[in-house]
């Protein structure tokens, strides 16, 4: 998991507190008549992409990490805009809220791509009206994991019932494809044996893992 939240973190690092942000550039309007209550919205990033369900009235409801529902019951403290402060102490802690704000604020001048998990997702979306009400009963705080349940899990769950990411299943794929390889097997063969004379543990303990380790990896390649 830790690739994954050094990931996160580096992304949310590199980029620009919201509020700051918002001083500098103008704001995009967007064309609410474009959306249909229970559209899945997605706003592709740098590095990941961004999903919520479109609530109407120029509302979204969206996954995101926040550390501030652990620190404060206060309500006006809640709803400001999550800085990336909030953002990172809430990866760090596994905590996050299904909130509602407002298409700018959710996309923050991304485009936004409607339904395009329809083409990717093997289940038929639910009604419009059903997605929805889905998202608004899952309001609130929950425990948050980067490959277990993330935005995109949240999303998947309200649309087609299923909670699943094909961004954690391409990000699993690619660090099996990197730890399963001969390679991989090679380079821990050389470790384990150079930390077998380093500690001096020339024995039926140092040398079995230092045989099974690389051949298990090497089987998985």
């Amino acid at each position: 998991m830790f690739p994954l939240q050094f990931l996160s973190l580096f992304y949310i690092a590199m980029a620009t507190e919201f509020e700051d942000k918002k001083k500098k550039q103008q704001v995009v309007q967007y064309d609410i008549s474009m959306y249909n209550r229970g559209d899945l919205l997605e706003v592709p990033r740098t590095l990941f992409t961004h999903f919520g369900i479109y609530l109407g009235n120029n509302r979204v409801a969206h996954l995101i990490p926040d550390i501030m529902p652990v620190l404060t019951t206060d309500k006006n403290a809640l709803e400001k805009m999550v800085t990336n402060n909030r953002l990172i102490l809430g990866v760090i802690a596994k905590k996050a809220s299904v909130r509602v704000d407002s298409l700018e604020d959710f996309a923050y001048g991304a485009e936004i791509l409607v339904n395009h998990m329809d083409k990717v997702c093997s289940r038929s979306p639910f009604e419009g009206e059903e997605v929805a009400k889905r998202a608004e009963k899952l309001l609130g705080s929950l425990v948050y994991s980067l490959l277990w349940y993330n935005c995109e899990h949240y999303v998947m769950y309200c649309r087609y019932g299923t909670s699943m990411s094909f961004q954690t299943y391409q990000f699993c794929k690619a660090v099996r494809k990197i730890a399963c390889s001969k390679t991989s097997s090679l380079l821990s063969f050389l470790l384990c044996l150079f930390i077998m004379f380093y500690m001096e543990s020339v024995s039926i303990f140092g040398i079995l893992p230092t045989l099974i380790i690389p051949f298990i990896i090497w089987m998985a390649s």
